[in-house]
């Protein structure tokens, strides 16, 4: 169990959520959206949305910079271990607490506006199943090995697990080492990802890049009486000599 869960695992989530993301691109480009229910309400959408966005952008970069960055560098950046765990333990919670409420805020939403509850599917129950149990078990996992003093130092275990998968040397026995609760934590969290490309969740690998480069749009204002000054013409116009 151990073999799989830390060295077969990962891959197997890597492969559904390359080979889902190209199947969903090249199949259902027109799917590849979050479904905005905007029009539907508004109010606790323009509250609940950035909450959770935020939040949720807070916890994978914290999550990015703790797996992936080592130890030494941030002690070379004067940020030892007892800064590092106050950062975590503070920032950490204080973006999950945001994302979590945000979730909350959205389900209530869904639930309670009728049009949006129609356009709920099982696919959105289920995202936002996982989506919120991996983030609350997060928050479990942190607060329950977490002191102002000294906490649980993930980067010694769980982090360079996370380092060995992408060198193809999976150290699983650093990954069995950690807390029960890391444990499933991790656990929810590859499940999330192998659910991304089939669920709304698959808007977080498009970025507006093409806003970028487009055009100038032009805007040009009517009349405000609702009528052109200039007689109304069939057909073409010249442009003189």
């Amino acid at each position: 169990m151990q073999t799989f869960l830390w060295g077969a695992l990962p891959y197997i989530v890597i492969a559904i959520l390359v080979t889902g993301l190209v199947w969903r691109y090249r199949y259902d480009k027109f799917g590849w959206t979050t479904r905005s229910s905007e029009s539907y309400e508004r109010r606790i959408l323009n509250i609940a949305s950035p909450m959770f966005h935020y939040g949720l952008l807070f916890v994978l970069a914290g999550h990015l910079m703790g797996l992936f960055v080592p130890s030494s560098w941030t002690d070379a950046l004067g940020l030892h271990e007892h800064g590092y765990n106050l950062l975590s333990l503070f920032a950490g919670t204080a973006a999950g607490v945001l994302a979590v409420v945000g979730i909350l805020m959205l389900i209530y939403r869904r639930r309670t506006t009728p049009a949006v509850f129609l356009a709920t599917t099982r696919n959105d129950k289920l995202m936002y199943l996982v989506l919120l149990t991996a983030i609350v078990m997060g928050l479990v996992a942190k607060l329950t090995h977490a002191g102002l003093a000294k906490g649980y130092d993930y980067r010694a275990t769980i982090a360079p697990w996370a380092r060995s998968l992408f060198l193809l040397q999976p150290k699983t026995g650093l990954m069995a080492q950690a807390p029960i609760p890391f444990q499933i934590h991790a656990v929810i969290g590859m499940l999330l990802f192998a659910l991304v490309p089939f669920t709304r969740l698959v808007h977080m690998f498009s970025a507006p890049i093409h806003y970028l480069f487009r055009p100038y749009i032009v805007y040009r204002s009517r009349d405000p009486r609702g009528l052109s000054e200039a007689p109304v013409r069939r057909g073409w116009e010249g442009i003189g000599s």
